[in-house]
């Protein structure tokens, strides 16, 4: 006990609070790892409301956290997604709250052209599930288009390629959307080209495209990546203007190139694609022609010959016309004649009818009327025979349920008159007048109001006794204070000895 009650024995090990601690060594991390890169996979990401990402940095040893804030992820150049290999830069930094230690990641970058060739390949697995790249939803491209929408560089060898091949093909209006085809604000500014050439309107100050082509030339995984984003992508196969994409050269594949409408190896043969030989057209528009008049020279003679023919099988019209209007003199004459032997006979038909007398129609109606006549009345007699028996079966039913409610009337009254009797007596039981009869009485004061205590009275007071058979007056003598003691009962008398029974005393 002396040991344990002794002061411990002093130290020179300094003291730290825990704040104290957590922050020395944050500020110990940060001064040794001012920027670092770190390799990894990327894991268990999470986007809160707060806008910041927060996820874990991975490899087959170690964990370490990373965080990246809300302003930094739209400069990361990279979107994050779970199982992505990448390479962080950034800080290390500790975070006393649990007592961890972070990285405050400020830029991420593909770890090799082995992750952006399994991240190609799983967006294309993804955007190919969704029917994005659906070859029936693919439009054709028409076949000679007055207006040609380009979307590339303005300043690249591409835009010239393409201008100097259409004018050599067949020369039209070519509208040039300028964007970047390389860094960062490439995807952004494609997919809003290809979306603002649809948002043009049929007849508008700027015509709108029959064609569109979005070009790009050649360049390493990195530098085609834009065209691989989801929302160039999404654009491109959203459009309603047939697209042509024409991104790298013939072995570049990007997936641009499945959404759209045609594939072109190259800028100069997305041009050839879009619009057909001039010269060519001219040379079979003219052999056409050629043939057509040939065709219609030919047919004509043909059908003079045949023409000729049929006139000479044929008669003078002259003649023909003529017989007609014989024909025509001899059938009116025909029927003039028709006509009057009609009206004869239809008048010696009328004067041999022999006609009814308008006195036999009128007994005739007479007749017809008299027998309705006789036929209503039994129809009445009927009616009112059925009708009176109906009213003496209602009246015989009327008096049966008169009768039936005069004896339920007064098995109520007599019912309802018991029950009154019952309540009487019930009323009586529970009255204080039974109380009375018993040998009470009911004290009243001068008011008439019950007097329930000796405390509710005083000397000289008058109060009334209410008695069973009648009611006498009173004075109080003694002034009512305390309640004056009450004698205790006697004690009970005691068991003889002996008793029989074991029944003890209940007192």
């Amino acid at each position: 006990m002396d040991n344990l009650d002794a002061p411990a024995a002093p130290s020179n090990v300094p003291e730290f609070s825990v704040s104290e601690l957590s922050f020395a060594l944050k500020r110990e991390i940060e001064t040794a790892f001012p920027r670092v890169r770190v390799r990894g996979e990327i894991s268990q990401p999470s986007f809160p409301r707060s806008g910041h990402c927060y996820f874990r940095l991975k490899d087959e040893n170690a964990v370490i956290d990373g965080v990246c804030w809300k302003g930094s992820i739209p400069r990361l150049g990279l979107k994050i997604e779970e199982g992505l290999e990448v390479i962080a830069t950034g800080k290390l930094t500790t975070y006393a709250g649990s007592s961890r230690y972070q990285i405050i990641v400020e830029r991420l970058e593909l770890a090799g052209e082995g992750a952006l060739l399994k991240l190609l390949e799983d967006r294309r697995k993804k955007l190919q599930a969704e029917g994005l790249f659906d070859a029936g939803a693919k439009r054709p491209l028409p076949y000679l288009p007055q207006v040609v929408g380009v979307v590339t560089s303005p300043s690249g060898a591409v835009i010239r390629d393409i201008l100097h091949r259409l004018s050599d093909r067949f020369p039209c209006h070519v509208l040039v959307w300028p964007v970047a085809v390389q860094g960062e604000k490439a995807a952004g500014e494609v997919a809003r080209a290809i979306a603002g050439f649809n948002a043009l309107a049929e007849g508008g100050p700027v015509p709108r495209p029959d064609v569109l082509i979005v070009a790009r030339g050649g360049g390493s995984l990195e530098d085609l990546w834009a065209f691989n984003e989801e929302i160039v992508v999404r654009a491109a196969a959203g459009s309603d203007i047939p697209l042509i994409s024409a991104v790298g050269h013939e072995t570049d594949t990007t997936l641009i190139d499945f959404a759209s409408d045609r594939r072109a190896p190259t800028p100069t043969a997305a041009a050839e694609m879009a619009v057909p030989v001039r010269a060519d057209l001219m040379t079979e528009t003219l052999d056409y022609a050629k043939r057509l008049v040939g065709g219609m020279t030919r047919l004509l003679r043909e059908q003079s010959m045949e023409l000729a023919g049929l006139a000479r099988g044929l008669g003078d019209p002259r003649r023909l016309i003529e017989e007609r209007q014989q024909r025509v003199d001899v059938s009116g004459e025909r029927l003039s004649l028709a006509t009057n032997q009609l009206l004869g006979r239809l008048d010696r038909e009328l004067l041999s009818a022999r006609l009814i007398k308008p006195e036999l129609v009128i007994a005739g109606k007479e007749k017809d009327l008299l027998a309705h006549d006789k036929a209503l009345v039994r129809a009445m007699d009927r009616f009112k025979s059925d009708t009176l028996q109906k009213i003496s079966r209602q009246a015989d039913r009327l008096e049966q349920f008169g009768e039936r409610l005069k004896r339920h009337g007064n098995d109520l009254l007599l019912n309802g008159q018991r029950q009154v009797d019952q309540a009487a007596k019930l009323l009586e039981s529970y009255s204080f007048h039974s109380v009375l009869n018993r040998g009470f009485a009911l004290v009243r004061d001068q008011d008439g109001q019950p007097v329930l205590a000796a405390a509710g009275t005083s000397a000289g007071q008058t109060i009334s006794i209410e008695f069973n058979d009648g009611r006498v007056g009173a004075r109080v003598t003694d002034g009512a204070g305390a309640p004056k003691p009450v004698a205790a009962p006697p004690a009970p008398p005691k068991r003889r000895e002996g008793g029989g029974g074991s029944q003890g005393s209940l007192l």
